[in-house]
């Protein structure tokens, strides 16, 4: 797993989708449509948004959650570009341009949510240091030495209670 958001290839491509969409919502005809432009960036925004802010989570269940609503903001997006069509604030090729990396990063954060869902690890924020079995053998030992420090090999007499 990426130590960070930004190794994610779904949020490199989701990136991408946001840049993509501020370059369209640049243009003239776009740009006067404030309601359009405002909804279309923050449902592309958020797609990226909560890839990171669900990876910071630290568990695989968080995580999920977050990336599903994602995937719902891609889905979101792909539905303004239609509007955008309808429009025609932005041309047949843009369009498509547009949907296809909608539904790119869609299937990404799907294949990624099937990987996290199959998983064995929980996520970063319950990682626990491998010991080795000597290991926990060996703090075994110590740990009843303390606890029973009159059968402990350092007090070699045996002194009953009294």
């Amino acid at each position: 797993m990426p130590k960070s958001f930004e190794e994610l290839p779904v949020w490199q491509k989701a990136r991408e989708l946001v840049n993509y969409v501020y370059t369209l919502t640049r243009q003239e005809a776009f740009s006067k449509d404030f309601s359009l432009v405002d909804q279309i960036r923050r449902s592309s925004t958020s797609v990226m948004y909560n890839i990171s802010e669900g990876f910071e989570r630290g568990s695989n269940t968080e995580f999920i959650q977050f990336l599903y609503i994602a995937k719902g903001s891609a889905g979101e997006t792909r539905a303004q570009f239609y509007v955008a069509l309808d429009q025609d604030y932005v041309t047949m090729e843009e369009f498509k341009k547009g949907t296809a990396m909608c539904k790119d990063v869609s299937g990404q954060l799907s294949g990624l949510i099937d990987y996290l869902k199959g998983s064995r690890l929980k996520g970063e924020k319950f990682k626990k240091e491998y010991k080795s079995a000597k290991d926990r053998f060996q703090e075994m030992i110590d740990q009843f030495n303390i606890q029973h420090s009159k059968f402990n090999k350092r007090n070699s007499t045996f002194e009953p209670d009294e």
